[in-house]
């Protein structure tokens, strides 16, 4: 994870069978494999997750995975008791996930970003003294090391390569137009 931040789920994209494609706070696309974590985890709870009807039942709630139809009794040490939903913790489900490979390339804009260098014909140091940065910071965008800010990535396009940044709302499509 990037950041300090307490894991927490911010949407879910997709649930397919027992797997739940899922966004975390930190930006990453995550893949929750529940077939794998039925394996490792038991308990009345967990049984009724096994049911595929329950199972799509999913909703995000407070940053994390909640089934409304399980419910369980929660006991405060002053004896007061309370009907919840039943919810998974965010960080497991964090530790527990795979980073999902597939959208996580969607938007790789590092080898885009030097392939439009190469094709212009500048070196990352040319390129670099164009926009006030460094090579290696450069080296590190176009190797997806680092990410990138629209500020930055707009200053590459348009001052450093010469070309028109659009964000355009097709699922929101990015597009390099060369006629600046």
């Amino acid at each position: 994870m990037k950041t300090n931040k307490v894991p927490r789920i911010i949407k879910i994209n997709e649930v397919d069978d027992f797997v739940i494609s899922c966004v975390f706070n930190n930006g990453e696309y995550r893949i929750i494999d529940f077939r794998n974590l039925f394996k490792k985890w038991s308990g009345e709870d967990i049984d009724q997750l096994k049911e595929a009807e329950v199972f799509q039942k999913v909703i995000l709630e407070n940053g994390t995975l909640t089934w409304p139809e399980i419910r369980k009794k929660i006991t405060l040490k002053s004896g007061r008791t309370f009907d919840v939903a039943y919810d998974l913790s965010p960080s497991v489900l964090f530790e527990e996930s795979e980073i999902n490979e597939e959208e996580e390339a969607r938007l790789n804009v590092g080898p885009m970003l030097k392939k439009a260098r190469k094709e212009a014909g500048l070196t990352q140091d040319e390129l670099a003294a164009k926009i006030g940065t460094t090579k290696h910071y450069l080296s590190r965008i176009e190797n997806n090391k680092s990410d990138i800010e629209v500020r930055t990535l707009r200053r590459i396009v348009e001052v450093g390569l010469g070309k028109r940044l659009a964000i355009i709302d097709l699922d929101l499509l990015i597009k390099v137009d060369s006629s600046f």
